[in-house]
């Protein structure tokens, strides 16, 4: 599609009130703005009809810098979506399945998408939910339910339909794949260290965003019974 097509897109999204495509410019700032303002966002992908949708409600922001990244490790052609311009996809295997990232501004800088809640409303309707509940059942082969079908990095890929093949280093696409503010805000963020951080690895670096309202949800919840705030983690209180 022509940057024209792109910028009519969303100048009628805009004027009709329909959904609003985030622009490249979102995600061309600061990762950890980004990463805060990512939570509430909805991931929409269009699957043989169906648009499989999800609010985002936990987000984990990485830079080149840090030893815990994947670009710290040096560029190579499978990172190369990490050192684009902001709003590119990048997609990588994560214990056995599919994980959603974008760039942010500067080289190497990026969010890792790391769990969602499914997102219903007049787009993305209960055959949508049906159809991510059949693409991720549990342990057992049953459905999940709605707060554990995307609780998770690669069980949000999964219940998405989002694949490394298909994904890693493109753009978004307004036909297939995109995030859309749906004009939700979280009253409160939690800010905490990321997860799953080797030793030595930058561990003790509080670049995780988790929405306060869906902090049972997200893979971890940072308000679980033996976490302190000022300690464990923080609460930014959203205008």
């Amino acid at each position: 599609m022509s940057c024209y097509y792109l910028r009519l897109f969303s100048y009628l999204l805009t004027v009709l009130k329909m959904p609003m495509m985030l622009p490249d410019a979102f995600f061309d700032r600061d990762a950890q703005l980004v990463a805060r303002e990512l939570l509430g966002k909805v991931i929409r992908h269009r699957v043989n009809g169906l648009w499989l949708s999800a609010r985002i409600i936990e987000t984990e922001a990485y830079y080149l810098a840090d030893k815990g990244s994947h670009a710290s490790l040096g560029y190579t052609e499978k990172r190369k979506a990490l050192f684009l311009d902001g709003g590119h996809i990048y997609m990588y295997y994560a214990r056995g399945g599919d994980s959603l990232n974008f760039s942010a501004h500067g080289a190497g800088n990026a969010v890792l998408i790391k769990s969602a809640y499914p997102w219903l409303d007049a787009l993305s309707g209960p055959d949508s939910l049906a159809q991510m509940q059949l693409n991720n059942p549990d342990s057992q082969g049953n459905p999940r339910t709605e707060q554990k079908l995307c609780a998770g990095q690669t069980l949000l890929c999964k219940a998405l339909g989002l694949k490394v093949g298909n994904w890693d280093a493109k753009c978004f696409d307004p036909e297939r794949l995109w995030v859309d503010d749906v004009r939700e805000q979280p009253s409160r963020i939690i800010q905490t260290t990321r997860l799953g951080i080797p030793h030595g690895r930058d561990e003790h670096l509080m670049y995780r965003f988790v929405d306060a309202g869906y902090a049972a949800y997200c893979t971890r919840n940072p308000l679980r019974r033996g976490q302190v705030e000022e300690r464990d983690y923080i609460t930014l209180e959203q205008q």
